[in-house]
């Protein structure tokens, strides 16, 4: 998609039936899972360093989402651009729900690389929500991600928020040790839970997945 970037998008084709058959990539900012979904599953492939690099890839589109707007958060709709030239994609819709799939993604493959340009990656988007998101009550969503100061927001925040986003910046800059992920396994909620014989024994009952 980019001659001087290596992303990556798993998208909604769209073709259109005219003489030009231009092509709309469409892709939602809850697909960002898919970079560490990717990363953590490679090493089960025969393709490893390929399929590393494809959760590399798709991360890294994500983060361009997020960089390439005026208050550094990402819009939850983009279509992107597969021609040569022009922006890399447009927003489809501008809203910014507080969602963790990004920061996700980012925490795995830290744990995978080593690569610090993700906790990088990861506080300047804990530094973005702080500054645009922030209110008396908590944090809510912002409703144009590319207006700075943001336009009015709903005043809501999100359960997820809470449950994933701000556990999964935590995880970003916390210790191996703490939920390794060679014994356990993060369900769509952030719910961490133990790897079938990780432990002979979690909280004193023996353990079966």
């Amino acid at each position: 998609l980019s001659p001087s970037l290596s992303i990556c998008v798993c998208v909604s084709l769209s073709l259109s039936h005219t003489h030009t058959h231009t092509h709309a990539l469409s892709f939602q900012l809850q697909g960002c899972f898919t970079g560490g979904m990717f990363a953590l599953g490679a090493s089960f492939t025969d393709t490893p360093v390929e399929t590393l690099q494809v959760g590399k890839d798709i991360t890294q589109a994500c983060r361009e989402m997020y960089d390439r707007t005026a208050t550094k958060l990402g819009p939850d709709d983009v279509m992107f651009n597969s021609q040569k030239g022009g922006d890399l994609f447009s927003m489809s819709s501008s809203v910014y729900l507080l969602r963790p799939e990004v920061v996700e993604s980012y925490f795995v493959l830290w744990r995978v690389t080593k690569d610090p340009k993700y906790r990088e990656w990861g506080w300047e988007a804990a530094k973005a929500m702080e500054k645009h998101c922030r209110n008396d009550g908590g944090y809510t969503d912002i409703q144009n991600v590319n207006v700075n100061p943001p336009s009015p927001n709903s005043g809501v925040q999100q359960s997820f928020f809470l449950a994933e986003t701000l556990k999964y910046l935590y995880l970003l800059f916390s210790d191996d040790d703490v939920l390794p992920l060679d014994k356990w396994v993060f369900n769509t909620e952030a719910h961490p839970f133990p790897v079938d014989g990780a432990f002979d024994r979690v909280a004193g009952v023996p353990f079966r997945a």
